[in-house]
């Protein structure tokens, strides 16, 4: 009787064990089954957009517009018909001047992946940062976009040997920075007259697009020695204006520019008795010669009224006068055209384009004659004062002072290195 109850109670547990063996999954089981899950979670693709269209759903064939190439050209040359085009055209008509785009400028051509390709999207880029869009899918539609745009924080300090732009470039910063920096100074540093020595140094943002540099540049602090004398540039919000002032509260912009075009070589000073080059004899030179390229842009000093716009044939060639107030009137010459809407009675403003720089009249090469008659009498006019904007008020100073120290410290320390940018430097808000 013992022996059929063990029989039993054996078999019970040998069932219970091939219950488990079958319905427990095995370990290569699960580990395949991992494998499985893991192979059909979906990986998140990033999508890469350019000019707001993304690229990977697209063949893009990349171009330069060529000389005398217009749009109708480029785009029958990818497929699109006459036809097509004029109608391009006409829903152009209220956003972009098809007739407008340059030869240099940047052009993409999206077309669908598809077996038949189809033209999907042209893009004009009319410069760095803004393009053109034209839809070419169904109803043509065309509108404009703007590339993301990033401000880098950088520095750069050095010495000048020659030339304020060489001694840019041996610090590892954009020459171009140099113009910056001359456009800030302007009022208070003779350009032209820089020595040995003079040192600079300047904490700036420069503007970047897809990792492309622009010249453009905000400077956020800046110190010139010049003589002897260290000048600093601290920007201050005003009255709802950024201006740059001096360690006293002074505005470093006057009423007048210290000279009337980008720094570039006196030729000849201002004389009484000066060898003239083409009449050989000496006679009186009551202005300053600046050598420049032709095509050189020339500013007005300071604000005033257009009085006088001509050509003289065996003296100043083109040239253009401006009254700035009752006392004061500049002369600008030689130049080898006038800017455009120029012309007797107009206003301009302190640093607005006039003209530029040539060899017209009396001249043996490129170059600006720059006069300045005070109370009708010739003038230095490197010699030129000039009153400067108006200063820091008494209710602003307790603030500029805080900058102002912050900035003087950051300029002390900085060291002199190449081009750095800054990821830790940072100044107190103005």
């Amino acid at each position: 009787m013992l022996s059929k109850k063990k029989q039993i109670l054996f078999s019970a547990l040998l069932g219970v064990i091939l219950l488990v063996v079958i319905f427990i999954p095995k370990r290569r089981d699960i580990a395949t089954l991992d494998e499985v899950e893991l192979t059909d979670t979906a990986e998140v693709q990033e999508i890469v957009y350019k000019y707001g269209i993304p690229v990977d759903d697209y063949e893009v064939d990349y171009g330069i517009v060529e000389r005398n190439q217009s749009l109708s050209v480029i785009l029958e040359e990818h497929g699109l018909s006459a036809r097509n085009v004029y109608d391009l055209g006409r829903a152009a008509d209220t956003v972009f001047d098809v007739r407008k785009i340059r030869s240099g400028q940047a052009y993409a051509f999206f077309t669908t992946r598809d077996s038949l390709p189809e033209p999907a999207f042209f893009v004009y880029e009319e410069d760095a940062k803004s393009y053109v869009v034209f839809d070419l899918r169904g109803d043509y539609r065309v509108y404009r976009g703007e590339n993301p745009v990033e401000w880098v924080r950088k520095e750069a300090r050095g010495t000048v040997e020659s030339s304020l732009w060489v001694a840019m470039q041996n610090s590892g910063a954009n020459p171009l920075l140099a113009v910056t920096l001359s456009n800030i100074f302007g009022w208070t540093i003779d350009f032209f007259g820089l020595q040995k020595e003079d040192e600079f140094r300047v904490i700036y943002e420069q503007e970047y697009v897809d990792g492309r540099e622009l010249q453009n540049f905000h400077v956020l602090a800046a110190s010139f020695r010049h003589e002897d004398s260290t000048y600093y540039a601290i920007p201050f919000v005003q009255d709802g204006e950024e201006l740059y002032y001096n360690e006293t509260g002074n505005s470093l912009e006057g009423a007048f520019l210290k000279a009337p075009l980008d720094f570039y070589r006196i030729s000849s000073r201002f004389s009484n008795s000066r060898y003239h080059p083409v009449l050989k004899r000496y006679r009186a030179h009551h202005g300053v010669d600046y050598a420049a390229p032709t095509g050189t842009p020339v500013y007005a000093v300071g604000s005033g009224k257009v009085i006088a716009k001509g050509y003289q044939a065996n003296g100043g060639g083109n040239y253009i006068k401006i009254k700035h107030n009752s006392i004061y009137v500049t002369t600008y010459m030689h130049l080898s055209r006038f800017a455009k809407g120029i012309k007797v009675g107009s206003t301009v403003k302190q640093k607005e384009v006039i003209g530029y720089v040539g060899s017209t009249g009396l001249s043996t090469g490129p170059h600006l004659d720059f006069r300045v008659h005070e109370n009708g009498k010739p003038i230095n006019p490197l010699t030129i004062k000039s009153q400067p904007k108006k200063p820091i008020s008494p209710a602003n100073m307790p603030q500029f002072t805080v900058v102002r120290d912050s900035v003087v410290r950051l300029l002390e320390t900085l060291a002199p290195a190449a081009l750095a940018v800054q990821d830790t430097l940072s100044l107190p808000a103005v």
